[in-house]
């Protein structure tokens, strides 16, 4: 038997690696002689740097870059195995929580750090960029990030402007000299899980600007800002993406990213991270995949691990089983989206703290799969 496991992290208590080792362990209980495979697993969100680098057996590096509001921050991101593709979340340099409450200050919040990470990955060879663009405190369309990876962005007299809001509406010529050519040759992954236009009632500003600092009566000039930003870009690119779902994410960063690089591919974050580790290449011919995350609910139906890697499961005709710390009693929806079965962890009555405790967590996984696996071991008679 050839088992695939691909578990999301339990918050708090396992990481998804810890996750899917006692599963593992479970799995060789029931059945010594199977073969397994264990992938590290995230949903693009919070972690999933952690989660891929140190799945894959990838380093982290540190560099220093411009934070949000201008100060120093140091900036972590991974680089994979074979030394070209860095894994990043825009967070580190640009992120809602580099930024006091207090303290926000959309008007002056930037992304250049975010470029200036793309860069230091740039020069240590890295040419494939997975990047994760949620919880950004920025709503200027990526000029920041861009403007240090060589675009200028000139008003009316041909000067350059600086990297902010305020600078959309004036933006008339768009250029690229100081692009470097190793950029041609880059591909971005972007793990993105808004759909959000980028203009309008539905997108970056309306919808994510007061979470920013954006007051009411500033949103209407923003968002007519952002829409003369799009124009300008493309009348430059001839490429429309204003529209494009996702277009809004990160302050309109999505936009920029999908308008100005030369490859970009804007998906689903769970999706991002099923291509980046492979599953589909280890589940072609697997008989079993077992995946799962802290909660089972409904909600994991819509973008969550145990449904995205369901769906590439049944595509081979891979039985599919779910484990998590609790199951909900709507968790049945994931049945209908390719789970064939959900087992909760937890084997008796137990404290929250207790179970989230990672040595009780890891033991509850492991026999809990071992259970399950003694059934779908079982020789048919």
């Amino acid at each position: 038997m050839k088992v695939v496991i691909a578990i999301d992290s339990f918050k708090g208590s396992m990481t998804s690696l810890e996750a899917g080792e006692a599963a593992r362990r479970g799995v060789l209980r029931a059945c010594p002689t199977a073969s397994v495979t264990v992938l590290p697993m995230a949903d693009g969100g919070e972690g999933t740097c952690e989660a891929l680098v140190s799945g894959l057996g990838g380093r982290f590096g540190q560099v220093e870059v411009e934070g949000p509001l201008g100060g120093p921050v140091r900036a972590r991101y991974g680089v994979l195995p074979q030394g070209t593709c860095a894994v990043m979340e825009m967070a580190e340099a640009a992120g809602i929580t580099l930024v006091p409450q207090d303290a926000l200050d959309p008007w002056r919040s930037t992304t250049r750090g975010v470029g200036q990470m793309v860069l230091d990955a740039m020069g240590v060879g890295c040419r494939e960029f997975v990047l994760g663009i949620g919880g950004s405190a920025t709503t200027e369309a990526g000029l920041g990030m861009f403007q240090e990876l060589g675009w200028d962005f000139l008003d009316g007299d041909g000067k350059p402007l600086p990297p902010v809001p305020a600078s959309l509406g004036k933006v008339t010529r768009i250029e690229a000299a100081r692009v470097p050519k190793e950029l041609a040759a880059c591909r971005f992954r972007i793990a993105c899980d808004v759909t959000n236009p980028l203009c309008g009632s539905n997108g970056a500003v309306a919808v994510y600007g007061p979470q920013k600092g954006v007051r009411p009566d500033e949103i209407g000039a923003l968002d007519a800002a952002m829409a003369h930003f799009a124009n300008v870009v493309e009348a430059t690119t001839g490429r429309s993406c204003a529209s494009t779902p996702g277009a809004g994410a990160a302050g309109g960063l999505g936009f920029s990213l999908m308008s100005l690089l030369p490859q970009v591919d804007l998906r689903p974050g769970v999706e991002v991270v099923l291509e980046a580790v492979g599953l589909e290449d280890a589940v072609r011919d697997a008989d079993l995949v077992i995946t799962g995350e802290g909660r089972i609910d409904a909600q994991s139906a819509s973008g969550k691990v145990p449904v995205g890697v369901a769906r590439l499961a049944k595509r081979h005709g891979c039985a599919v089983l779910a484990f998590g710390g609790s199951v909900a009693d709507d968790a049945g929806a994931l049945n209908e989206q390719g789970v064939d079965a959900l087992f909760p962890i937890v084997r008796g009555p137990i404290s929250l703290q207790e179970a989230m405790e990672p040595r009780v967590a890891q033991r509850n996984m492991e026999l809990a799969v071992e259970q399950a696996l003694r059934l779908a071991a079982r020789p048919e008679r």
